[in-house]
C-alpha cells in the first residue's frame, strides 16, 4: 500500500546550498513515486528576514510505493540516512482538493478512528510569477492564523525556487482544521483563510494547487528538541 512521509531535518550549509539547485533525492530512487524537496520557512515571519527562509532546515514531502521501500531508502541511501537524524511522520491518504503533478493519488482512502483524532494537512502550489506579490498580501494573514491557532500541534511553510510554495500542519482534530478553513474558529479575525480562498477563486494565484489531508500513522525522531507532537500515536 502506498505511503506518504513528511520530513524535517537540519543539514550542513554546503548540502543545503547544493539542494537549492538539485534535489538530493534522486527521481529514479527505487520505490519512490514522487518527492518535493524544499527549504523550510517560518509562518508569518517578515518576507525579507533571516527568520523567514531557514536555509539549513529542509522539508521533504514524499510518496512511496510501500513502507518497505521507504524503510530500505532510509537504511541504504546516503541522504536517506541523513533523514533519520531528523523528524518525520508517516501518513495515509484521506482526501484531496485540486491537483498537483508528480504524485499518484490513491483510490483507497483512510478514515480517522474518531472525531477527536489528529489530522495532517499539506498544501502545495506552483505559483504564477506575477501573482506572487498578491499571494503574499493575502497569504501572510493566513500564515499567522495557522501559526497561532490553538488547534495546531505543529505548523510551518516551505519553498522551492522558483515557484513552489507549501504548508504543513498537524491539527488536534479534523473539526478544528475545517472550522479554521471556513472561518468559524474562535481565533481573532477568523475569516482570514476563507477571505483568501475567495480571492483565489476570483483570480487564481497558481497554475497548480492542491490541499491534501492525511491520517498520521506513526512519528519518528525529534525536531528542535521536541518529539511526540501527535498524541496517542506510535512514536519512535
Amino acid at each position: 500500500m502506498t505511503l506518504f512521509s513528511y520530513h524535517l531535518v537540519k543539514i550542513p550549509i554546503a548540502l543545503a546550498i547544493k539542494g537549492l539547485f538539485s534535489s538530493p533525492i534522486k527521481s529514479n530512487t527505487k520505490g519512490l513515486v514522487h518527492a518535493e524537496y524544499m527549504t523550510a520557512m517560518t509562518l508569518g515571519a517578515p518576507i525579507l528576514s533571516t527568520s523567514r527562509f531557514l536555509i539549513k532546515q529542509v522539508a521533504i514531502f514524499a510518496q512511496w510505493e510501500s513502507e518497505d521501500a521507504f524503510e530500505t531508502y532510509l537504511k541504504e541511501d546516503k541522504f536517506g540516512k541523513i533523514l533519520t537524524n531528523g523528524w518525520h511522520v508517516r501518513l495515509e491518504f484521506m482526501r484531496e482538493w485540486g491537483r498537483i503533478s508528480g504524485f499518484k493519488i490513491p483510490e483507497q482512502k483512510a478514515k480517522l478512528q474518531s472525531a477527536s483524532s489528529p489530522v495532517v494537512a499539506v498544501t502545495i502550489a506552483r505559483m504564477k510569477p506575477f501573482a506572487i506579490p498578491r499571494f503574499l498580501r493575502w497569504g501572510k494573514p493566513v500564515e499567522k492564523l495557522v501559526r497561532d491557532h490553538t488547534g495546531t500541534l505543529l505548523s510551518l511553510a516551505s519553498v522551492r525556487f522558483p515557484n513552489t510554495v507549501s504548508t504543513f500542519s498537524i491539527w488536534k482534530t479534523e473539526q478544528e482544521m475545517t472550522n479554521m478553513v471556513h472561518g468559524h474558529s474562535t481565533m481573532p479575525n477568523p475569516k482570514r483563510h476563507s477571505n483568501a480562498m475567495q480571492e483565489r477563486a476570483r483570480k487564481n494565484f497558481h497554475f497548480e494547487f492542491t490541499t491534501l489531508r492525511f491520517k498520521p500513522i506513526s512519528e519518528y525522531g525529534s525536531w528542535k528538541g521536541n518529539k511526540n507532537f501527535i498524541p496517542n500515536l506510535k512514536n519512535k
